[in-house]
């Protein structure tokens, strides 16, 4: 039987419609294509370096990549999931598809306990209130290490830990001082603790119980590009900005599908987002670039991280503010 929990009772049909009818918002001129074999052997060399269990973090639609496809493709690898609100899983059907564990790493979004155990979603709690409430759905603490949002502060863990019932703490670490954190405050309690995510898979120190990696996951699996449509030999500034170069084209991609001015490779070369308007960019193009030509925004040779600094940004958010807009192509 479907359950429909009273903690989003009043839109979980709105949520599966959302869903279902994305993918017509979707720029067909901007195309991301994910390679889940590569997805796949990145995941089994994260398991194989680490030797703890894996808690893939899917959260915002797999960044983007599609959570249905992502999580498909690693559930045998996978001790569990990890979303940000229950929600997530429900529109996924994240714990039915795959047997595994679901964790929801935000802020409860009921204090029914009942919601959760139907759904076999593991909630967070980060206070005694929350811990109590939560009790019988087995909750995880979430220890404040220096985030500063939705966690528990050091000096109400131990009283929240004991509410809770609570076999499982879990901080967002960013840096080795946070896992130190982590430990000191619960070294005393029989629990599974994980603390890595991405940025901290590479420290033994810091792997615990599990981890939780997310866009470590996506490396070199990933490209997203646009088209040129059009060409022009400049006659003087162009564009909005009066911007100058000696020849431009213009892609069918604009601020409106998350990109900003930056880098970019055409025709195997680096060339330049020179402009971007709300539905189309001008880019820097050489006179041996024509119509049609592929221009990639994101891929292997301009990843995440090389845009980051461009973007002002985050990885994260570059992946994301492409990948939501784009219209989705997987290989195997």
């Amino acid at each position: 039987m479907n359950v429909l929990p009273r903690m989003i009772a009043p839109i979980p049909s709105r949520l599966r419609t959302a869903e279902r009818d994305r993918g017509q918002f979707r720029n067909p001129n901007l195309q991301l294509s994910v390679n889940l074999s590569v997805v796949r052997h990145n995941v089994e060399a994260i398991a194989a370096a680490v030797g703890v269990a894996l808690l893939p973090v899917v959260k915002a639609d797999a960044y983007g990549l599609g959570i249905k496809e992502v999580c498909d493709t690693i559930a045998d690898l996978a001790a569990g999931f990890c979303v940000f609100q229950a929600r997530e899983a429900i529109t996924a059907q994240l714990a039915e598809r795959t047997g595994k564990r679901v964790l929801a790493l935000g802020p409860p979004e009921s204090s029914d306990p009942d919601d959760y155990i139907a759904l076999r979603v593991t909630p967070t709690v980060c206070n005694p209130i929350q811990a109590l409430q939560l009790r019988r759905a087995r909750p995880a603490l979430c220890v404040d290490t220096g985030m500063q949002r939705f966690s528990c502060p050091p000096h109400i863990c131990r009283e929240t830990l004991i509410a809770g019932d609570c076999r499982e703490a879990f901080t967002h670490a960013t840096q080795l001082c946070h896992v130190e954190t982590l430990m000191e405050l619960t070294s005393e309690y029989d629990l599974e603790r994980h603390a890595a995510a991405s940025s901290l898979l590479h420290h033994p120190v810091a792997r615990l119980d599990a981890v939780r990696p997310g866009l470590a996951m996506y490396r070199n699996a990933i490209s997203i590009s646009s088209q040129i449509v059009e060409l022009r030999d400049a006659r003087g500034p162009a564009g909005y900005s009066g911007f100058t170069s000696p020849r431009h084209g213009v892609i069918l991609v604009g601020y409106s599908h998350g990109l900003r001015k930056g880098p970019c490779v055409i025709n195997g070369r680096k060339s330049r987002i020179l402009e971007v308007g709300m539905q189309s960019a001008f880019v820097e193009a050489g006179p041996e670039d024509g119509a049609g030509d592929e221009v990639v925004l994101l891929g292997e040779d301009l990843s995440e991280i090389d845009l980051a600094p461009c973007w002002n940004c985050s990885p994260h958010e570059v992946l994301t503010s492409l990948s939501f807009a784009a219209t989705r192509h997987y290989r195997y």
